[in-house]
């Protein structure tokens, strides 16, 4: 399948001249960044967003334009989610189904990146418990409520080429913890996880893809040292010279945020279900495991047995069959 869109579209291309009235979404993560922005155009395209966030006040100011945007289209709505405690991912996910309204699209888009060394509330490391394990259970205690024909979004990352699933040892209990490779293993989760995801729910019309959005100034880095950001782009600045390239360029807000829209609500279902995409165009795959601007996805990422044993695991860890 090819794409009009690339790297630099935006929401807005992507979605132009498209209606989703009626249309109902869930996104995770609407207090910042991406999230606020994909809720933002969605409802501008006449969606009804759900909102799932932490901070019910930190999003409340945040999306003061998304509900300016719900005043003229579709409408907007916040609920509490802390995906570092099962606990509250179970209680949300028991609200939203005794509201009992569907979804066509659920958006899994929070995320924390290379944090200190911590664990969630149930004794996960943070990156594997809130970026994966919470999502999962999330997502799949919704299931029975995402209609036929609707989709299941994970935001992933180029980041997921700096580790694999550690199925071992997730928590770094023998490993010497390092922030890079926790957050290599959960955005490979994520990706593995659209994979079975996808497996599991096609047949009745669900389907499930992941993403690299691309790199984009948002509070994401809040847990980088001062000076890193600036210290990673030299150097990758410094290889892509080496290759006679042009340097390193950041994706403005909405640009980043586009690739999510692309794959819920206009690729192909067939051509981005237990795929990876980026740029909005579906990627191949890659050995280039570094650089964090060339495209490309690790076999490791979508290879399906694998995804079946990740999914088995991430059973057994939190204690509950899908």
């Amino acid at each position: 399948m090819t794409s009009k869109f690339d790297a630099t579209s935006t929401t807005d291309d992507v979605l132009a001249g498209v209606d989703l009235t009626g249309r109902r979404v869930l996104v995770t993560g609407v207090s910042a960044g991406l999230g606020v922005e994909t809720a933002r155009v969605l409802v501008a395209h006449g969606a009804d967003v759900v909102g799932a966030v932490r901070d019910l006040a930190k999003a409340e100011a945040a999306t003061a334009g998304v509900r300016a945007a719900a005043a003229d289209h579709g409408s907007f709505e916040l609920v509490r989610l802390d995906l570092a405690s099962l606990a509250d991912v179970r209680r949300a996910a028991d609200a939203l189904l005794a509201d009992g309204r569907p979804f066509d699209v659920v958006i899994a888009n929070a995320g924390v990146m290379a944090p200190p060394f911590g664990l969630t509330a149930d004794g996960f490391e943070t990156q594997i418990g809130s970026n994966h394990l919470g999502h999962f259970v999330l997502i799949n205690r919704i299931a029975p409520l995402i209609r036929s024909g609707g989709r299941v979004v994970c935001v992933a990352s180029s980041g997921h080429r700096f580790a694999d699933v550690d199925l071992d040892d997730p928590n770094f209990e023998t490993t010497p913890y390092d922030p890079w490779t926790g957050y290599g293993r959960s955005k490979t989760a994520n990706v593995l996880f659209a994979v079975e995801f996808d497996r599991r729910h096609r047949d009745r019309g669900v389907r499930a893809g992941a993403l690299h959005p691309g790199g984009i100034p948002t509070e994401l880095a809040r847990h980088l040292p001062p000076g890193a950001v600036e210290g990673m782009i030299e150097q990758i600045d410094a290889e892509l010279t080496e290759k006679g390239q042009p340097p390193f360029a950041w994706k403005t807000i909405p640009q980043g945020a586009a690739t999510s829209v692309w794959v819920g609500f206009v690729a192909d279902a067939d051509a981005i279900g237990g795929r990876y995409s980026e740029n909005c165009h579906v990627s191949t795959v890659t050995e280039d495991v570094i650089n964090p601007v060339a495209e490309g996805v690790r076999a490791y990422a979508l290879d399906p047995d694998h995804a079946r044993a990740l999914w088995t695991a991430s059973e057994a860890w939190v204690g509950e069959r899908f």
